[in-house]
């Protein structure tokens, strides 16, 4: 299939589990002698009676409800007594500053055992989070001598990952950009943590912090997007009276029928922290990510599937959504809020972001995985580029597929919109490559590898922009066309795009970011000055052009105080010399490096060979 029949298939089959059509008969009534009325949509889908359960889709969605079902959307929270896992739980052992991790099996039941200075502790493992690449656990704390009695404290996310493409565990926190931990604990209580992301629950319910407004109290629906004002949508109560009402259906149905302040800023307030404190799994409209995670409440359409059909808008009689501009939010505005709502990462507190920003000062984009729909509200394109037209989210996307939207030949993507580079004539003029080679692809250079990726290798930034933007260029490390070009200088970069696209960058800013040899490589400056995240991008990309000749540069970021940015400099080793570097990650970074280097000298440097496969 052609990468442009691809993207019409997909976009096609997205199209259908929107259309609902196939419920109950013909999409609408038909009038004798007239044309089919248009379905109209919900008149309400974020209020928790407005829910139903993705059990109610299946009778007439069969084919989107089958996939969806073995989908990592699915899949994101599962009760551990009821799925398959990839952690062996055989008595494997993980050992992490004199802490040790140890996976038992008792029976039919799993659980992890921690033994730290302060003493033994057993963990209940009752559910499993992820499972595309690792998987998370969350568990109850039970006495050693009493496995099956009763649990000593709450449901917490526990301190180990299993990584499933490596197969080997990890501490579950060096996932993200954390600073190194000093030991193994156990983490935040499960059910006050991400639960909102990781499954369903009512639309109103992560509302809350988004009407109140500025210093919103934090709770499990608390939003982590951090979007500048001028990209942020507005949330504004339309009816305080209605509002009010249906904070306290959700109190009541939490169990906890609080008495709510009259007035609805208030009340908000109050609706929050009682959530905080109330809210339990069997609040959920469901574990794990389910149909109207995304769709919004579908009770209207499942009642009369002929008239209604879903909306991705949020449709309710007591608030309203307006775009940064103050307009009706459009459908491609809708679809691609409602995956911001959990593709928003930047949760770790790590303090920078692209674009030379930090998070308390006009915040750029996420450096890691799962920011992604954040980052694609940033840029200009998601007025009208959805999410899923490149992404299925009933499925899993296959890497090959994903892979060919980085071809010229799916550039008909962007040329939709952008008529004036439809031609392969124009799109080479305007790109500066051939018009058959990977340059010439418009996601190479506005959606460029450079975010930490959950196995160690680099993903698209999905902030669509240019590599010649200013604040990209004057503040961000590594210029983004040495992520192609590993061999160029600064100079060689950055009079290239002056030449090409006539364009004048500030030379005082870009010394700041390299030094005043403009003949130096930008990778090989970024690895010695870069922030902690451009040094996992800087060895990545030196990795993959081949440099073995820079392991021992490479080497230098291990003792980096984050640790996944030492583990992006292990698998960088790693594929220079074709063999596993034999150093402990869980070693403080100083031990780290130095076992790396003591080991590459060792080897000495015509004892590295070859580069991995």
């Amino acid at each position: 299939m052609s990468v442009g029949a691809l993207v019409r298939a997909r976009t096609c089959c997205f199209a259908c589990a929107l259309a609902f059509t196939a419920c109950g008969g013909p999409a609408a009534p038909v009038s004798p002698g007239g044309p089919a009325a248009t379905p109209r949509e919900p008149q309400s889908n974020v209020r928790r009676t407005d829910y139903v359960g993705s059990a109610s889709c299946a009778p007439c969605h069969t084919e989107e409800y089958d996939a969806w079902q073995r989908s990592p959307m699915r899949r994101m929270t599962r009760s551990l007594a009821q799925t398959d896992v990839h952690a062996p739980f055989d008595g494997t052992s993980f050992a992490f500053k004199g802490d040790q991790a140890r996976l038992e099996r008792n029976g039919q039941e799993r659980f992890l055992r921690l033994d730290t200075p302060d003493g033994e502790r057993l963990f209940h493992v009752t559910k499993v989070i992820g499972g595309r690449y690792r998987e998370d656990f969350v568990g109850a704390q039970v006495s050693p001598s009493d496995p099956f009695g009763r649990a000593l404290d709450e449901e917490r996310v526990l301190p180990l990952s299993w990584l499933i493409t490596r197969g080997e565990p990890r501490y579950k926190g060096y996932s993200v950009m954390v600073p190194e931990r000093p030991r193994l604990e156990a983490g935040v209580v499960w059910r006050q943590g991400c639960i909102f992301c990781h499954n369903t629950t009512s639309g109103l319910s992560i509302l809350y912090d988004d009407l109140y407004g500025a210093k919103a109290p934090s709770y499990q629906g608390s939003a982590s997007n951090e979007l500048p004002p001028d990209k942020a949508f507005h949330y504004a109560i339309t009816d305080a009276k209605r509002l009010r009402s249906a904070l306290a259906g959700e109190l009541a149905a939490i169990g906890s029928p609080t008495p709510l302040p009259t007035d609805a800023h208030d009340a908000l307030g109050v609706a929050a922290d009682v959530t905080l404190e109330h809210f339990q799994q069997s609040h959920l409209v469901e574990l794990g990510v389910g149909c109207e995670a995304c769709h919004g409440g579908a009770r209207e359409h499942v009642e009369n599937p002929r008239a209604v059909r879903p909306s991705f808008a949020l449709k309710s009689d007591f608030l309203e959504v307006t775009t940064p501009e103050g307009q009706p939010p459009t459908r491609a505005e809708d679809i691609n809020r409602t995956c911001a709502k959990c593709h928003t990462v930047l949760f770790s507190r790590y303090p920078f972001t692209w674009e030379g920003h930090t998070r308390k000062h006009e915040p750029g984009g996420s450096s890691t995985n799962s920011g992604e729909a954040r980052d694609f509200l940033l840029g200009a394109c998601s007025h009208e580029l959805t999410c899923t037209r490149c992404h299925d989210p009933h499925t899993e996307d296959a890497p090959a597929a994903l892979a060919r939207f980085a071809e010229p030949a799916a550039n008909a993507v962007c040329t939709s919109c952008h008529t004036r580079y439809a031609t392969n004539a124009a799109s080479s003029a305007h790109s500066h490559h051939a018009a058959s080679s990977d340059g010439n692809a418009c996601v190479a250079c506005h959606m460029p590898k450079k975010n930490m990726g959950l196995d160690y290798e680099l993903v698209r930034y999905h902030r669509i922009g240019s590599p010649t933007d200013r604040e990209r260029v004057e503040g961000d490390r590594p210029l983004e066309c040495a992520l192609c070009h590993a061999d160029r200088s600064v100079d060689q970069i950055v009079s290239t795009m002056e030449r090409w696209w006539n364009k004048r960058y500030d030379r005082a800013a870009i010394n700041r970011l390299y030094g005043a040899d403009w003949r130096r490589n930008p990778l090989l400056m970024t690895l010695l000055a870069g922030r902690p995240h451009e040094r996992a991008v800087a060895a990545n990309v030196l990795a993959h052009a081949g440099r073995r000749d820079q392991v021992t540069a490479i080497a230098g970021i291990l003792d980096d105080a984050y640790p996944l940015v030492r583990y992006f400099g292990k698998a960088a080793i790693e594929r220079l010399t074709g063999v596993p570097l034999p150093v402990d990650m869980n070693a403080s970074g100083a031990e780290t490096r130095a076992a790396a280097e003591r080991w590459l000298a060792e080897r000495a440097s015509g004892a590295v060979t070859r580069a991995a496969p």
